[in-house]
């Protein structure tokens, strides 16, 4: 795979971000070695070795999942978010 000044654009779009021009070459050398560090994970035969651990035996503790309705946390939940409008949250559209 290689990071081309249309990958980082379209990163930085997905991640909300601006990127100042000056940056785009380290990020692009910074990218391009994590993606080179994956790719010899890759290589790596591990078909010979047992995991070393399960999450089936033992396992989280379940809890009964009860629905309730606490109408002072939500009041209180909306009051700390950036945005809301009638107890709802108002978030960016992230779907064109």
């Amino acid at each position: 795979m290689t990071v081309d000044d249309k990958l980082i654009e379209k990163l930085a779009k997905l991640s909300s971000l601006e990127i100042d021009e000056q940056k785009k070459e380290s990020l692009k050398s910074e990218l391009g070695d994590i993606i080179n560090f994956v790719e010899n994970l890759n290589e790596i035969d591990v078909s010979n070795i047992d995991a070393t651990f399960n999450t089936v035996e033992g396992g989280t503790p379940l809890r009964e999942d009860i629905s309730t309705q606490d109408l002072q946390r939500a009041k209180q939940i909306i009051e700390n978010a950036p945005k809301s409008e009638d107890g709802y949250f108002i978030v960016p559209k992230i779907i064109e």
